[in-house]
């Protein structure tokens, strides 16, 4: 009995770690994200800020983005329903999306990366920019 289910703990780790894998790709691209502040600028124009970081992994559904803080112009950039617009910088050309911030942490005690890791869910982009997003994530699993 113990050696059966040992044999389904094991699949389960297999099937979990595949479709892990498949879903999700470790790159690094650099991206700038922006949300519009309330406050205007002399013309009466709403400024809007950004903050550099880059891409840790990515997947068709969303990213695991580094930034070097995790505000922006006193905005907390992880809060409730906060939509954050990206630019990404995919090396066929920048795709624009909107993303929700759904999780992140610190990366203080991190060996490689420094900052913070933001995991944030696509909620949309324009229908060209999807297909340059698609495309390039389906080289990423044919290179």
């Amino acid at each position: 009995m113990a050696e059966f289910t040992r044999s389904i703990v094991a699949r389960l780790r297999q099937f979990v770690g595949d479709r892990r894998r498949s879903s999700r790709r470790s790159v690094r691209l650099r991206l700038s994200l922006s949300l519009i502040s309330p406050s205007k600028n002399r013309n009466g124009k709403q400024r809007i800020s950004s903050l550099d970081g880059y891409t840790l992994d990515l997947g068709l559904g969303g990213l695991g983005i580094v930034v070097p803080r995790i505000t922006l112009d006193e905005h907390h950039l992880v809060g409730e329903n906060r939509i954050l617009n990206v630019k990404l910088e995919l090396p066929t050309g920048p795709v624009e999306m909107r993303v929700l911030p759904v999780r992140y942490e610190s990366l203080e005690e991190h060996e490689t990366e420094t900052g913070y890791l933001i995991g944030v869910r696509i909620e949309g982009m324009s229908d060209e920019d999807r297909m340059k997003f698609t495309d390039y994530f389906a080289s990423l699993a044919s290179g």
